[in-house]
């Protein structure tokens, strides 16, 4: 009997071993049954951020929260994280035979979830893109062109690499300030900041600085919801003129909806959960 349970354990663990080779871009916890949803987390984050959200819809949903490499001590990878990750989480939702999931991604996570709904269309049902937009560069500095952007990218990885470690987490615990509101939040992410590979963060932040959606969202057949925040920076302008830049950047989406909270920083799930669960619930429904 002993022997069997001991090969059961060893049965899964090599399943587990291999499913993690499979895609090596993220680690996945699979978290209930019903409806799938993908839930990607955003720079430096792990799938912890989602706790709440899988709390409130992880009943009768399944839930596949990732971590991606690099991410809050998931091993890294040596390709470029975004396009890597796209490809294996196609590959994923395929393999996992999931009937055309919820895509929910913050930040980072909601960048990839545009292009992996960009590229694969008949594979994702709904879009929810939590604060981030197809175009960073352009919402700052518009009428940015292509090259541009990747020339800004490559100065940015530049000027990061030549930081020290130590002064690269002081950035990112001020950055953090302006996106979370309670301090034990910023803890948290701090925590997952730390644990997280240097080279991946600042190749990730350049792989989105450098990109431009905007040209492939018409291709998106998902209703998409956008959750934006704006409070953290209203001495440069007012709720009216966010939701004009966002809407700007969403144009090519043809079923878009937006919506931005007025209490919630960036990373909406902790300074607001209850507004942005209510948009996500009348989303789904």
């Amino acid at each position: 009997m002993l022997k069997k349970v001991i090969a059961t354990i060893a049965a899964a663990l090599a399943l587990g071993h291999a499913a993690a080779a499979e895609h090596p871009a993220f680690k996945v916890d699979v978290i209930g049954k019903g409806a799938p949803i993908i839930l990607i987390p955003g720079l430096g984050s792990s799938g912890e951020v989602w706790n709440g959200t899988v709390q409130r819809y992880c009943g009768n949903h399944q839930c596949h929260v990732l971590t991606l490499a690099g991410f809050a001590g998931v091993p890294a990878i040596d390709s470029p994280l975004i396009a890597t990750t796209e490809q294996q989480l196609s590959g994923y939702i395929t393999e996992q035979k999931l009937d055309r999931p919820t895509v929910i991604g913050h930040s980072l996570g909601g960048f990839l979830g545009m292009k992996l709904a960009s590229d694969h269309p008949a594979q994702v049902g709904r879009l929810v893109i939590v604060d981030t937009m197809p175009a960073l560069m352009a919402a700052r500095m518009p009428g940015t062109t292509a090259a541009q952007m990747k020339e800004i990218a490559e100065s940015m990885r530049t000027r990061m690499q030549a930081q020290t470690p130590e002064a690269m987490l002081a950035v990112t615990q001020q950055s953090l300030r302006t996106m979370i509101s309670k301090q034990e939040d910023i803890d948290r992410a701090m925590n997952w900041a730390r644990q997280s590979d240097r080279t991946t963060i600042i190749n990730s932040m350049a792989e989105m600085t450098a990109e431009d959606l905007r040209p492939g969202l018409a291709r998106i057949t998902a209703p998409t919801l956008v959750l934006g925040s704006w409070i953290a920076y209203k001495d440069y302008g007012n709720k009216d003129s966010f939701i004009q830049m966002y809407q700007q950047q969403y144009q090519q989406l043809p079923k878009v909806q937006v919506e931005l909270a007025d209490n919630a920083r960036h990373f909406i799930m902790y300074d607001d959960p209850a507004w942005m669960y209510d948009r996500i619930d009348n989303f789904l429904n």
